[in-house]
């Protein structure tokens, strides 16, 4: 019953698991394209981690990108407990949550084109949640630790905040920050929808498009 528990704050100090030393074992290689997982990536490949519910979901819209995307993994950040478990994120004791480590390549993918498929492909302003997923795992986050990108990432935000408010919606609530440790989750999370076709997705977003505004580049330009 601990580990499933839906909780929509943030754990204190007091509660965090301990987690562990060692790195939970996860897959060598991609499972679509066949890449290793952990790297090392080429010259030239840059990271971005991504939050936007679901992490199952959340993989496929960045892999399916196609050329560009060097790989993609599932797994947990922005938290405190060493080397978590699913279950342990899932109990919302970790402060961690389900993210995507997207490694592409800027000369053929461009940043701005990651943030578009990001804003588009989740409802930014529901906090820590997305549609009947609940808790802190949920919720919307980009996650950075070169400050022109996270200056492009912040712009980004700032365009599709206009456009949702212009279309009713709330303020957005997605944070921009330093993802501290990534840690790759278990080896059958990883490229799951690939795995299992039919399997759940429970990701929608909110119909409205994200404007190519200030610092951020369509891949068209």
């Amino acid at each position: 019953m601990l580990f499933f528990r839906k909780r929509a704050e943030m754990p204190s100090p007091d509660r965090i698991l301990p987690g562990r030393p060692t790195p939970l074992p996860t897959a060598e290689r991609h499972f679509v394209n066949g890449r290793p997982l952990k790297g090392p990536y080429p010259d030239g490949i840059e990271t971005v981690i991504v939050g936007l519910g679901c992490f199952w979901g959340a993989e496929r819209k960045f892999w399916q990108l196609g050329d560009g995307i060097w790989v993609t993994a599932v797994g947990y950040a922005a938290g405190t407990t060493p080397n978590p478990t699913y279950e342990e994120v899932c109990s919302g004791l970790t402060g961690h949550n389900e993210v995507v480590l997207v490694a592409y390549d800027p000369a053929v993918m461009p940043f701005g084109r990651l943030l578009q498929t990001f804003w588009e492909s989740h409802d930014p302003t529901q906090g820590m949640r997305q549609g009947n997923d609940i808790g802190t795992q949920y919720r919307s986050g980009l996650y950075l630790t070169d400050p022109e990108r996270r200056a492009e990432a912040e712009a980004s935000r700032d365009a599709y905040a206009a456009a949702l408010a212009a279309q009713g919606f709330g303020p957005i609530t997605t944070e921009i920050r330093d993802p501290g440790p990534f840690y790759f989750a278990e080896d059958y999370h990883q490229q799951y929808l690939a795995k299992n076709p039919g399997g759940y997705c429970g990701l929608g977003g909110t119909g409205v498009a994200c404007p190519i505004g200030t610092g951020v580049r369509s891949a068209a330009e």
